[in-house]
């Protein structure tokens, strides 16, 4: 559901802004970014919420520490995907490149890795990150999801990490992840779905767009837009329901014009209906 108050173009102004603003920031973040999470692990690198999101330890402790505490996803793509060495692999806002750098060690040296991003400032500490860990073969492009900077049927793997949610075109986005895939190339997502439409209350809350709620489609919805741009074999391969809290936690900033009794009973409305899912297929 589009934000009410504002245009897609707006949308898009406002979540550059956010997430700009998030890679100069020293705490973990939750999923997509909204509410905050201490460093959990004894050598600071993981934090609580990346290490629920489907990450090992000895996957991130291989990878530059700012990579992982700027991470804002939902769960790791790759983690149900069989991507192997020499493969080309594009991930949809790659953000300050964690993903890019799990996928890098799976494509080995004679593979590439392309991460795109619409936020300047994540390109830069995507680069910074990749020349510090030595991953030559990752490449980060500026560009946004709904007009990818990559040659069409060029790409083996596209993954992506709690950010189609933030699209106010998803279709657009998943004609482009058809585009650029080869024949019979894979994708495997990790996004915020929903079972049913939210209340205005939620849908009209920029902090919730930026909190990767208010753009959350429903499951079903997401699987046909996927096949109807040309996809086959998709299917969600894990879901992972979020709780009361977590749900205020994407939402933190919005200040709530009643008493926290009231809040928890809008909350109700909604508990249960929004996960994050894995969902994977490959272009016909």
């Amino acid at each position: 559901m589009l934000d009410k108050r504002l245009s897609g173009k707006e949308i898009k102004k406002e979540v550059k802004k956010y997430y700009s603003s998030l890679v100069t920031k020293s705490k973990m973040v939750s999923c997509c970014g909204s509410g905050e999470a201490e460093s959990s692990s004894e050598d600071g690198l993981q934090g609580t919420m990346v290490m629920s999101s489907g990450y090992g330890t000895e996957e991130l402790q291989s990878l530059p520490s700012s990579a992982v505490t700027n991470s804002f996803g939902c769960g790791n793509p790759l983690a149900f995907a069989g991507v192997e060495e020499g493969q080309t692999v594009l991930d949809i806002g790659s953000g300050a490149g964690i993903d890019c750098f799990i996928a890098a060690q799976k494509v080995g040296i004679h593979g590439k890795v392309i991460g795109i991003d619409m936020t300047a400032e994540m390109i830069k500490k995507a680069r910074e990150n990749a020349n510090e860990g030595g991953f030559s073969q990752v490449e980060f492009r500026l560009g946004e999801a709904e007009s990818m900077p990559v040659d069409s049927g060029t790409i083996d793997w596209v993954i992506s990490n709690c950010v189609i949610n933030l699209s106010p075109d998803k279709p657009k986005t998943f004609e482009e992840i058809s585009r650029v895939l080869k024949p019979e190339g894979r994708f495997s997502i990790s996004d915020i779905v929903l079972s049913d439409d939210l209340p205005d209350w939620i849908a009209d809350n920029i902090y919730a767009w930026t909190g990767c709620v208010a753009g959350a489609i429903m499951e079903t919805d997401y699987l046909q837009g996927l096949n109807e741009a040309g996809m086959k074999n998709v299917q969600v391969e894990n879901r992972t329901i979020y709780d009361k809290a977590t749900i205020k936690g994407f939402v933190g900033k919005y200040e709530f014009p009643m008493e926290t009794e009231s809040v928890d009973k809008l909350l109700d409305q909604i508990v249960g209906k929004v996960w994050s899912a894995k969902i994977t297929g490959q272009k016909r």
